[in-house]
């Protein structure tokens, strides 16, 4: 069947073209990763990363072009904080949101709106980058030597090209409607990390390792199998449409379902915890050379303690549940899902229209958002816990970065599918 389906695809001139060009800018995006920006002492700048668990997970993130402090270091994350920004600001302000209402036109607004935060946003993360690299440069061994005020602003405004450029690419893989844009760079830069360690591995493999490996393979399985299927699950409520006559026609007298997805949120919570997390101990950093040594014991107790594992596997846990919830109640309205499905004449079988629906419903949204929750928290510190359970640390691929591969895998699935079920129609 997948191998029907493919030659479908093949057989298919523009499709075909449509997903060779996507992995064409792909490509491109694997080459900008590898263009150094110079004044790094590349060296120092991997060891430093090496012994930064946390920078070293924004690192995958990038692609492995932070470590090798490329022109796109930044990755796309400046556009995905300003998104995550637009999108918050359009459940408060009600300008934006009366702008989301109108249609196409108004999410191309806000799209605009989102680009063009997403230069500043840059600007500011290329320079907090540059002063980190400063501040925790090891004695002898500086990261970034003496920069004029010329170097340094060009090597802001490189990082800041580089976001623009991955922007512009991700708008252009979106437009061919076979997966999204930005979650493809993501998934590329995790995806070009797997070969590195594999290698890895390979080389340090002994026989007394069988069992272990063997046990991370099956972990891994398992865990590919339960995200798939909770990415997937969804609470369908039914829902009845009275009968209606207008003139000589009935209308309605159907019924119909309201799916609910058990992890509505998607990726947002880790991304929004992973930003908590991070904060306090890049803060700490620019204080380890302070001169007063309150600030410069403080600094270094507040980065001791999130380089904790049980800590910070903790309140990794606690900020990606909390924040489950959080973002739900932000883009899930029962009160307004139930004044649409009265307006329209639908209805739940066994609850009154109106207050009473929108009780049941975020009755039931608690009930199968504490399953999501559980299940993004659990994703989040899996490697946390392969890591002490099968020894093995260079094949390790963090829970948030096999959540993203497999949902990116399914979205971009599903739109190929979509696209030659199109097509079948058409020559039908």
């Amino acid at each position: 069947m997948a191998l029907t389906r493919l030659f479908h695809i093949w057989k298919t001139p523009d499709l075909r073209k449509n997903i060779l060009y996507v992995l064409g800018l792909l490509v491109i995006f694997r080459f900008a990763a590898h263009i150094p920006i110079p004044g790094i002492d590349r060296e120092a700048l991997q060891q430093f990363f090496g012994s930064n668990q946390i920078l070293g997970l924004l690192n995958i993130f990038s692609g492995g072009g932070l470590e090798r402090f490329s022109v796109v270091a930044l990755g796309i994350g400046p556009y995905i904080t300003s998104s995550i920004i637009f999108q918050l600001l359009t459940m408060i302000v009600p300008s934006l949101e009366a702008l989301s209402k109108e249609g196409e036109q108004g999410r191309q607004r806000i799209n605009q709106y989102t680009r063009w935060l997403t230069v500043p946003l840059a600007l500011l993360q290329g320079y907090g980058l540059i002063a980190l690299l400063r501040q925790s440069s090891p004695i002898g061994t500086p990261i970034i030597g003496d920069l004029t005020l010329w170097q340094t602003t060009a090597i802001i405004i490189s990082l800041t090209a580089g976001t623009v450029f991955l922007m512009w690419i991700g708008e252009l893989i979106s437009e061919k409607k076979v997966g999204n844009g930005i979650s493809l760079l993501i998934f590329a830069g995790i995806i070009a990390g797997l070969p590195l360690s594999l290698q890895q591995t390979i080389s340090v493999f002994d026989r007394t390792q069988i069992f272990n490996m063997g046990l991370f393979a099956a972990i891994a399985i398992i865990t590919i199998a339960v995200i798939v299927t909770i990415t997937e699950a969804q609470r369908n409520i039914p829902v009845s449409y009275a009968r209606q006559v207008r003139g000589m026609r009935m209308y309605g007298g159907v019924n119909t379902h309201l799916p609910l997805r058990v992890n509505m949120a998607g990726m947002i919570p880790i991304i929004f915890a992973i930003s908590i997390i991070l904060f306090p101990p890049l803060v700490a950093q620019f204080f380890l050379q302070a001169r007063t040594e309150i600030l410069v014991s403080l600094a270094q107790g507040i980065i001791t303690l999130f380089q904790n594992q049980l800590f910070y596997g903790v309140l990794y846990f606690v900020l990606v549940f909390a924040f489950t919830y959080f973002y739900t109640a932000i883009i899930f309205h029962p009160t307004q899902i139930a004044e649409n499905l009265q307006k329209q004449g639908g209805f739940i079988p066994g609850i009154r229209p109106g207050r009473s629906t929108a009780e049941y419903l975020q009755y039931v949204t608690n009930r199968i958002i504490a399953v999501g929750a559980l299940f993004l928290g659990a994703v989040a510190i899996l490697p946390l816990v392969i890591q002490p359970l099968t020894g093995i640390t260079t094949l390790i691929v963090g829970g948030a970065g096999m959540l993203i591969v497999v949902s990116v895998v399914i979205e971009t699935v599903k739109q190929i599918e979509s696209q030659l079920s199109m097509r079948e129609y058409e020559g039908m």
